[in-house]
């Protein structure tokens, strides 16, 4: 460090580097305000909500910034005009332990607590807080035991601490960050590609599309039916009017404020009490901790409808632009009518011809996503193959090489483009990393939604994206040698200490091996294929690989069809059938199975002229539960995906089954007569011809009895 520090000294002061360092933060500040509008709105959201997750979002941000300052400080070249943007040891030193500290703590006290706080359902700021610490207990309970054996660990090994008990932390929170980010980058580095790559594929992108419609409509109905389960709970609890209920009044009275009941669901909250079951989940005595858990189940209801509502309507639009583009090959001409209100920017953005919309939507989209895919491929390739050799031969990292231009000896330089390119590998580490925790099977169905994510999803998203930030900076630097990041402040403020035992300078250099595990899993679809053959699996990850053509999980034709008839406006019956089937298994004690039911298009609920383009009879691919739901089943089942050995069998058996019997096969064995005991008479051509219907009195089945069958 004394190097850098004696080379600045002698040149000009980093004037120029500090205004670059301010704008560059202002920026910042700018797309984390966008990105915080996009997922919530600004006016309502309270200030104890947006301001952490204002810094948790800035924080990582700055950090992709402050780590290439960083390399280009320590690093520097000779040529001060190929040098980078560069700040004085001490004002790294500031930086750096302002933004780890900062990110520490949002990371694992104040987005957790909050978190919590949100997602309590008590009235009273004090009772919430109660709460969230109450459920933080065994969170913080299983991180200090954590903590404790790697405290032993040290002691026994080492006999004590030779530096302060803070590095230890610090050390200890890397090692669990870099497990999480390792395997999230590792997933990552391969679905970015591999969505470019199958997006550029109009027609196949279409078919995704329609796959995916019969799961997110039944998620949605669900959503739908649960919600009405709990504003009927709600209905029935604000009937109460004596007893331990009355002492709640004004938070019942804000439930039913929360719900509309009288405006939206007259029918549900007039149910008697012999039809419905929500007085059966009702207890004698209504307590604050019952109060509490209905309000938090009641606002995750309406968060969870406003979810897949959101993601249905994401998919609509996406079908239609995608069924625009592919219908616009045969007129050269592409328009998608009018934007919605709700559209952002580009899509109400105006600049094409219907002719040169075409051009670019069908021409030049595919064929960047192809280009684009193939870059990001090779960059994972890159990184995949630099966290495997870099504790062996660092020497053949390319990375090290894309980054430290200028070599003096065995010295590298760092300069401005090597500073560009560095940040642009962070970028995309980070953003392999976080894409994939957007894809996550998380609790409590946490999701992004545009304009309407819930409080307690947002601080939980956050607090990922501050814990994987400083991992995976720190894992990048790694990728260019010690004889560079050894220089850095980063090193003395935290590599030091990560390198300050055997285990802990082990698990940094040959943990991150292990990305080829989440790589291959992701790129030959493991996931699926364990869970296929054993029946079980690690279901974390949505497999996009798998084939959703079983028993209940719908395939594209019924999408196809779903589709069709939600942009035909029938698919409200459709619900209304569900809500009542559901309604009816209530007053039965249970509740509905919770499948996709689309009635076939002949049947009343969906009229013929409804869907142009649909089947006779669509495949439910579940059965209802329900009184007469066997009799209303269809009959006829449309044959799902398959391959060509099957189609082609499937064609043989068809044209077999069509074939009529010659007429001198039917003539073999006239005259001849069977045996008494085998059933002959004196009429024996009769008895051997086929009846109509295909049905012949001499089935070898007849001779155990029965009609045709066989008696067991």
């Amino acid at each position: 460090m004394n190097q850098p520090e004696t080379l600045y000294s002698q040149s000009q002061t980093p004037l120029g580097s500090e205004i670059f360092s301010i704008i560059a933060l202002i920026v910042i500040s700018v797309v984390v305000l966008l990105i915080q509008r996009h997922y919530l709105p600004l006016r309502t959201t309270p200030a104890f909500l947006l301001v952490p997750v204002f810094f948790a979002l800035w924080l990582p941000a700055s950090i992709v910034l402050l780590v290439p300052i960083d390399l280009a400080s320590s690093a520097a070249t000779e040529d001060e005009g190929a040098r980078g943007i560069w700040l004085p040891p001490r004002a790294l030193k500031v930086s750096w332990r302002i933004t780890y500290w900062l990110t520490f703590a949002l990371t694992w006290f104040i987005l957790p607590i909050l978190a919590e706080f949100s997602d309590s359902g008590y009235r009273e700021p004090k009772d919430k807080l109660f709460d969230s610490l109450r459920a933080n207990a065994q969170y913080y309970a299983m991180v200090f035991g954590s903590c404790a054996l790697a405290f032993l660990y040290i002691i026994f090994t080492y006999g004590g601490f030779s530096d302060s008990l803070k590095g230890t932390v610090m050390a200890l929170a890397y090692c669990w960050g870099l497990v999480l980010a390792i395997y999230l980058m590792g997933h990552g580095l391969v679905a970015i590609p591999r969505r470019l790559f199958r997006n550029a594929n109009v027609s196949d992108k279409l078919r995704r599309i329609q796959a995916q419609a019969p799961k997110v409509y039944e998620q949605m109905d669900d959503a739908e039916i649960n919600l009405e389960e709990l504003e009927t709970l709600v209905g029935e609890l604000s009937r109460r009017k004596g007893g331990s209920a009355s002492l709640f009044q004004d938070w019942i009275e804000e439930l039913v404020d929360i719900t509309n009941l009288p405006e939206s669901h007259p029918r549900t909250t007039s149910l008697p009490r012999s039809e419905g079951d929500a007085s059966r989940h009702l207890p004698t005595v209504i307590t604050d901790k019952f109060m509490a858990d209905l309000t938090r189940r009641l606002v995750r209801a309406k968060h969870a409808r406003s979810r897949y509502a959101y993601e249905w309507n994401s998919l609509l639009e996406d079908a239609v632009r995608t069924q625009a583009i592919l219908d616009s090959a045969a007129s050269k001409r592409l328009d998608f009518g009018r934007a919605g209100p709700n559209s952002g920017f580009w899509d109400r953005l105006n600049v094409f011809t219907p002719y040169t919309r075409y051009l670019f939507y069908y021409h030049v989209v595919p064929y960047s996503h192809m280009a684009f895919g193939g870059v990001l491929a090779l960059a994972s390739v890159c990184i995949v193959w630099s966290e495997v050799v870099k504790g062996l031969l660092p020497s053949l990292s390319i990375i090290r090489y894309s980054v430290v231009h200028h070599w003096s000896g065995e010295k590298g330089q760092i300069g401005f483009a090597g500073q560009v390119i560095a940040a642009f590998w962070m970028v995309y580490m980070c953003a392999a990393a976080l894409i994939s925790i957007t894809e996550v099977k998380v609790w409590r169905g946490r999701a992004l939604v545009r304009r309407n994510t819930a409080h307690e999803s947002a601080f939980w998203y956050a607090s990922q994206v501050a814990r994987l930030s400083v991992p995976l900076s720190y894992n990048f630097m790694t990728f260019l040698g010690n004889d560079v990041y050894n220089k850095t402040v980063f090193y003395h403020f935290l590599g030091q200490l990560i390198n300050y035992t055997a285990l802990g300078e082990y698990f940094d250099y040959l943990f991150p091996a292990f990305i080829l595990l989440p790589v291959c899993a992701t790129l030959f679809g493991l996931y699926g294929k364990v869970k296929r053959v054993f029946g079980f699996g690690v279901d974390v990850l949505d497999d996009e690989d798998e084939n959703q053509t079983a028993y209940g999980t719908g395939s594209w034709r019924e999408g196809r069809d779903l589709i069709e008839r939600e942009l035909n406006g029938s698919s409200g019956n459709i619900v209304r059938g569900r809500r009542g089937d559901a309604r009816s298994s209530a007053a039965g004690g249970r509740r509905a199975a919770p499948v996709l039911s689309v009635p076939r298009a002949g049947s009343p609920l969906t009229p013929m002229g409804a869907s142009p383009n649909a089947r006779p009879a669509a495949n439910t691919s579940a059965r209802r539960v329900g009184t007469g739901s066997s009799s209303r089943a269809a009959n006829y089942t449309e044959p799902e995906d398959e391959n060509f050995f099957e189609a082609l069998g499937h064609r043989f058996k068809n044209t077999i089954d069509t074939m009529d019997t010659p007429k001198w096969l039917q003539d073999i064995g006239h005259g001849i007569k069977k045996p008494k005991w085998m059933g002959g008479d004196d009429d024996g051509a009769s008895s051997s011809r086929p009846q109509p219907g295909g049905r012949s009195n001499s089935d070898v089945r007849r001779w155990f009895g029965g009609e045709g069958r066989i008696r067991l």
